[in-house]
């Protein structure tokens, strides 16, 4: 298999931002250029996340956003979903041979949109789920009420994520909300959706993430330490809820097929850290038993035993996560991006401690996590 190397990434602050959405892309896409050294007619092709109508407003929003990125007039491909794809896609490409260089752009203005409530809604279907109020709110609540009711799970250990998310985000000069919180102030915040409470819930954000990706000879001609990719795996579940069992979702088969491809046999030794998306807190412990880092319904023994705070020993979300920080079209990417810092030495004050060789980065997005994708980064 050919080498994809990530050569740079830059991030956009998660807060809402008074610049338009074409200067808020240019803005991140050129301080990635100049970091680089070149010129956006130099980069062979480009591939962009956005999303039409329910989280831009507007219909063919790649037409309006593709001046900003650079990708003008030149090989440009887009993806809908989680910017996680578009990642891929930007190695796929430089694999095929064709192309040594890729850049690639999550972009999102959640300022300017509905609440991703009301957005999310129009993932059922419009004749059955649709009138009952189910959104990806409402849908998480279920999952978090029957993982609670399985395995033993606690809402102090959900509230755990919490207080480990947003004090890791304080570390972050580009997260959202960063707050030291205790487990006390999220089981009193407001309760959305018997049992969720507000600070469990992800926020909606700003959010535009840029990355060059290169061949093996050209990563090496531009940066000093690459970031290589090293497996790719996604799955989808089935659309109603009934039909599934919401504690048994795609991540399992979606971390199985990026193992495979990295070389993993076991996930718990060879990954330093990993960051992983979750729009709500008990959905970090549960991912983390799909992804193999610890036993089924042991989350939350797990968050319990400090291995993924910071300085443990496989540190999760140091850069605050989406609790801290969702952008929901970009997210991926950004995990994608953070991941990279840690294995470049570069994150900054949220920097772990120990050297990173290997990284997890995970996205998702539907009904209880019904799509979900896993990246093995490498250096």
């Amino acid at each position: 298999m050919k080498k994809v190397g990530i050569v740079e990434v830059t991030q956009s602050p998660g807060a809402e931002s008074s610049l338009s959405l074409m200067e808020f892309t240019y803005k991140t896409v050129k301080e990635l250029l100049d970091k680089v050294g070149m010129r956006r007619d130099e980069v062979d092709t480009y591939v962009m996340a956005s999303s039409d109508v329910l989280h831009s407003g507007m219909s063919c929003a790649n037409s309006f956003d593709i001046d900003a990125t650079g990708g003008f007039l030149k090989p440009f491909s887009r993806t809908e979903g989680d910017a996680i794809t578009a990642f891929v896609y930007g190695c796929m490409r430089i694999m095929s041979g064709n192309y040594d260089t890729a850049l690639i752009v999550g972009l999102i203005k959640g300022s300017e949109n509905a609440d991703n409530d009301t957005i999310t809604s129009c993932f059922a279907d419009p004749f059955y789920s649709r009138p009952t109020g189910i959104n990806e709110t409402t849908a998480a609540a279920m999952q978090m009420r029957l993982y609670l009711q399985r395995y033993g799970i606690t809402e102090e250990q959900c509230a755990k994520v919490v207080v480990k998310n947003l004090g890791n985000a304080l570390f972050n000069p580009y997260t959202h909300i960063k707050k030291r919180v205790s487990v006390e102030d999220v089981l009193g915040s407001e309760r959305i959706c018997d049992p969720l409470k507000a600070m469990e819930c992800a926020p909606k954000s700003d959010g535009v993430c840029a990355m060059l990706l290169a061949s093996e000879e050209k990563a090496k001609e531009l940066t000093d330490k690459p970031v290589w990719f090293k497996g790719w795996g996604a799955s989808m579940d089935t659309f109603y809820l009934g039909d599934r069992d919401l504690l048994d979702t795609p991540l399992k088969s979606a971390a199985a097929s990026a193992y495979k491809m990295a070389g993993i046999s076991n996930p718990r030794k060879a990954i330093d850290m990993a960051e992983i998306c979750e729009p709500y807190a008990f959905q970090e412990l549960l991912w983390c038993e799909q992804l193999g880092l610890c036993g089924q319904g042991e989350g939350g023994k797990l968050i319990d035993s400090g291995a993924t705070q910071m300085n443990g020993s496989l540190p999760v979300n140091p850069s605050g996560g989406v609790l801290a920080m969702n952008p929901y079209v970009s997210r991926g990417l950004y995990r994608v991006a953070e991941a990279a810092l840690q294995i470049k030495g570069k994150a900054g004050e949220h920097q772990i401690d120990k050297k990173v060789n290997t990284a997890l980065a995970h996205a998702t997005y539907g009904f209880c996590g019904q799509w979900q994708g896993v990246v093995i980064l490498g250096s």
